[in-house]
Formats: structure tokens, C-alpha cells, sequence
């Protein structure tokens, strides 16, 4: 099917969304509230039935919804995880329609994407990397940032939908470059996270008050996204995981894959990378540490604390 058709017939047909976490719940949910008729699944049922309960139909498996909708979002945890709802035994694949405009908003190895473009245009599918910046609260409010890999026309023809669950949408090149981008941009940020949260916690040991450490850095040139919009430090900002016990968010152990992917990527062209190196075995050692599931803005309880925090889980 021509990406034209889908276009006209958008207005008619279901959206899928597989992968409903802290993130893909909240951007499911815009869909919804802005009107699109939404079919979701996900390997926990709780998240379903929550979707459900707002209006959305559940599929059965990924294959099931690929039969019924002829555009499906993916946002799941790592490669295994995306390779398996598309290429699996009840992946999307099994009845995957040709049309089919596939949108993975996941952060996974670049070389998976290209792979799984391969296999969608083998069926007749279009398959597109999306991945997602901004984190959880970006996600609630539609504000999130796409960074989006393949051609230039099937760009266009997705954008729309992405637009309702964010701000900006990037047209970074062809298939593969927008996770490249994802994981150049991830590797940035947990360098800056662990900057701020030593600062903070420097500041704090030296007699400053938490927030007028923040106010400091956020009017000086130590300003970043990590200290002004998602200050790791409890008790300084409202509505960010570190003042609500580091719960929700982005995972430190999803933060130690993306860190991983990075790592693989500089190896592959050669690129040196020494503090996204170092930023990696931190959040490596946070996981085996007790922080696993615990957002990795918690990298400032790990400094301040270190193994002492798996005696107070």
C-alpha cells in the first residue's frame, strides 16, 4: 500500500502502541485525547486494562495488532525485547500488512534498526526509527523530542503522529540515524548527570543549602537540563523522581544499556570516548549495587551514599 493510501485513510484506522512503561504509557494516552482510535499491548495486563479503561482496545499479541492496524508505535526496553515483537512468533511481522508504517520509538543498537527495515520491506512494510528524549514528564505533557531514521517521505507521512506526542520531531537521515543520535544525546546526558550531581553534592558537604546550590548552577555556567529540569537532589524540584524516592522515570539499568550501546558504537567507528567510558562503569556498578530500577538521576544517592543504599531499599 502506497503511503498515500494510509494517509487518507488515517482518519479510519486504529493506531497500535506495544509497550506500555512509564513512557509508553503517557504517550498512548495523548493519542487517545487527541482522538486517534488507539489498539495497545503490552506483556503486563495491568497496563492494559488502564489504557482500556480510557478508551482503548487490547490486542492479544503483537501479530493480532499488526492484522488490525496499519500503523504501529513500539517503545520497549532493548533490542531482544524489539526484535521479538517484530520478528517473533507472534510478532508483528506473522501479519503485518503491506503499508504498514512501523515506528520504533525504542533505544536500540543501530544495526538492529537497519536490520528490521530490511525484513519489513521484505513484507511489504515500512519500518522507521523514532526514539523518544525528554523523559517521563515530557512524555505526560506531549513534549517529548523524536529523533527519526528513514526516508524522507515516509518522515512526513509519520510525523503528524509523533507531533501528538511531542514537540519536536527531527528528520535525522536514513534508517539507523535516529537511535544514532538517541544514543550520542543519552551519553551526554548521563555524563551531565553524574557532573551535577557531584557538584551538588560537593556544594552540599561544603555548608550550601541543596537549593541554593541549584540556584547557583542554574544562574551560572554549570547550568544543564540534569540541574535545571530534573535536579537529582530530594526535595528541590516538584514532580522529578529524586523527590519521589528516585520511582518512575528513566531506569538506571536502561540508562547502563543505552550507555552500553554508546560504548559499542565508539568501538565500531573508533571514537574516543572517555567519559561516556566512565559514565558507563558508573552506572554499571550503580546496578549491581542495589539502583537498578531506581531512576538514574539516583546517581547523586550512589555518590553520596554508595553501598549503603542497598540497606535501605
Amino acid at each position: 500500500m502506497p503511503i498515500r493510501s494510509i494517509e487518507r485513510s488515517a482518519s479510519q484506522t486504529s493506531i497500535g502502541f506495544i509497550g506500555l512503561g512509564n513512557m509508553g504509557t503517557h504517550m498512548a494516552r495523548n493519542l487517545l485525547q487527541k482522538g486517534h482510535s488507539l489498539v495497545v499491548y503490552d506483556v503486563y495486563p495491568e497496563a492494559m486494562t488502564k489504557l482500556g479503561d480510557s478508551g482503548a482496545s487490547i490486542a492479544q499479541n503483537p501479530a493480532e495488532m499488526a492484522e488490525r492496524c496499519d500503523r504501529v508505535i513500539t517503545m520497549l526496553p532493548s533490542s531482544p525485547h524489539v526484535q521479538e515483537v517484530y520478528a517473533g512468533e507472534q510478532g508483528i511481522f506473522q501479519q503485518v500488512k503491506p503499508g504498514t508504517l512501523l515506528i520504533d520509538s525504542s533505544t536500540i543498537d543501530p544495526s538492529v534498526s537497519r536490520d528490521l527495515a530490511i525484513m519489513a520491506e521484505k513484507r511489504g512494510a515500512l519500518f522507521l526509527d523514532a526514539p523518544v528524549s525528554g523523559g517521563t514528564n515530557a512524555a505526560k505533557e506531549g513534549k517529548l523530542t523524536f529523533m527519526v531514521g528513514g526516508k524522507e517521505a515516509e518522515f512526513q507521512a509519520i510525523k503528524d503522529i509523533l507531533l501528538c506526542m511531542g514537540q519536536n520531531v527531527v528528520h535525522c537521515g536514513k534508517i539507523g540515524t535516529g537511535q544514532a543520535a538517541k544514543i550520542c544525546n543519552n551519553m551526554a546526558l548521563a555524563i551531565s548527570m553524574i557532573g551535577t550531581s557531584e557538584a551538588m553534592n560537593l556544594g552540599i558537604r561544603l555548608g550550601l543549602e541543596p537549593k541554593m546550590m541549584s540556584k547557583i548552577l542554574n544562574m551560572s555556567s554549570g547550568r544543564s537540563w540534569s540541574s535545571e529540569v530534573y535536579c537529582p537532589v530530594p526535595g528541590v524540584s516538584d514532580s522529578v523522581p529524586s523527590s519521589n524516592e528516585y520511582q518512575g522515570g528513566f531506569g538506571t539499568a536502561l540508562m547502563a544499556k543505552d550507555l552500553g550501546l554508546a560504548q559499542l558504537a565508539a568501538t565500531k567507528t573508533s571514537s574516543p570516548t572517555p567519559l561516556g567510558s566512565l559514565a558507563h562503569q558508573i552506572y554499571r556498578m550503580m546496578v549491581n549495587s542495589g539502583f537498578s530500577q531506581r531512576d538514574f538521576s539516583s546517581v547523586f544517592l550512589y555518590l553520596q551514599e554508595g553501598q549503603t543504599f542497598n540497606n535501605k531499599k
